[in-house]
């Protein structure tokens, strides 16, 4: 069967339509917009209305190239910004009356999951998914996880909070990106840090990788898969924290809705690899989209079944 699942993250929406064929899943087709969610958050905690309306409208685009894509079927989640928001359920509500999609408002730990469900394989240890409003960082092996936890450290969250605007902002920020890793890694994170490799979901690892090879950020060929290492980060952050967004904007690896928040985003990178003592990870177009449609097709989310409506 043909199937379809729309994520409304942080900083951007995305979709991704599959087979599910003989308990294997066949990626067809993704989508991707800039929606911002948790910019539009107002003083209060709110969503506001005139991003609700926009996520009405873009939500039910998706669902409608969905259908003209062939999926017989068609999912909605959400993350960071709408698990954040006081009006939560009013944004939904406005959804589920506008599009006919229920969405489900994942959980931190759900959402660490699912992004290890969708993105490892079995010789995998870690997962780090920096999002827009949240960071999740994973350790485990196949479908058994040892350690899940979801940080209030993401990139759109910090770029509102502490602006870069030179490599010396950038170290200030990193400090303080360690400081909240710190807090919430486990011993069971540093196990797997020392005896596996890790995995990074994300815009902003497809990002440096793109910057790092030099290439256009939309040849996921060449991202998916790529050893991104500390080192090159650094260089990365150091080139990138003084540059305007308009310079950065112009560059062929820059995906232009990202740029502003981009090193932000690399900074909490580079604190996860520091405290973890990472010296490499590997980059991975996959995430949580594909982490949902295992979990619901193929029965492999035992530990929280019902994660779903």
């Amino acid at each position: 069967m043909r199937t379809a699942v729309i994520g409304i993250g942080s900083n951007s929406l995305r979709m991704l339509v599959a087979d599910i064929h003989q308990g294997r899943l066949k990626r067809l087709k993704r989508y991707r917009e800039g929606l911002r969610v948790f910019a539009a958050l107002e003083a209060n905690g709110a969503i506001s209305r005139d991003m609700t309306q926009r996520a009405c409208e873009s939500v039910g685009r998706f669902r409608a190239r969905a259908m003209e894509d062939g999926a017989c079927e068609v999912r909605l989640f959400a993350t960071s910004a709408v698990r954040d928001a006081v009006n939560r359920q009013a944004f939904c509500d406005a959804l589920r009356d506008s599009t006919g999609l229920t969405a489900d408002v994942l959980s931190g730990e759900q959402e660490a999951r699912l992004s290890f469900l969708g993105a490892t394989e079995s010789t995998d240890r870690g997962l780090i998914d920096i999002g827009g409003g949240s960071t999740e960082i994973v350790s485990g092996r196949g479908d058994h996880i040892d350690a899940a936890i979801s940080l209030q450290l993401g990139a759109v969250r910090l770029f509102r909070a502490m602006p870069i605007l030179t490599v010396q902002d950038a170290r200030r920020v990193e400090a303080f990106a360690r400081d909240k890793v710190r807090e919430g890694l486990t011993p069971e994170h540093a196990h797997a840090s020392a005896s596996g490799g890790w995995v990074g979901v994300g815009g902003t690892f497809t990002t440096t990788a793109a910057l790092v090879q030099r290439i256009p950020w939309d040849q996921r060929e060449l991202i998916h898969g790529f050893a991104l290492g500390r080192e090159a980060l650094e260089q990365a952050i150091d080139f990138l924290a003084p540059m305007p967004v308009a310079s950065r904007t112009a560059l062929s690896c820059m995906q232009p809705q990202r740029a502003d928040i981009v090193v932000h985003g690399m900074v909490i990178l580079l604190a996860c690899m520091k405290e973890l003592s990472l010296d490499s990870i590997r980059v991975s177009e996959y995430g949580n989209l594909e982490g949902y449609l295992k979990a619901l097709y193929f029965g492999r989310h035992a530990e929280n079944p019902a994660f779903c409506r």
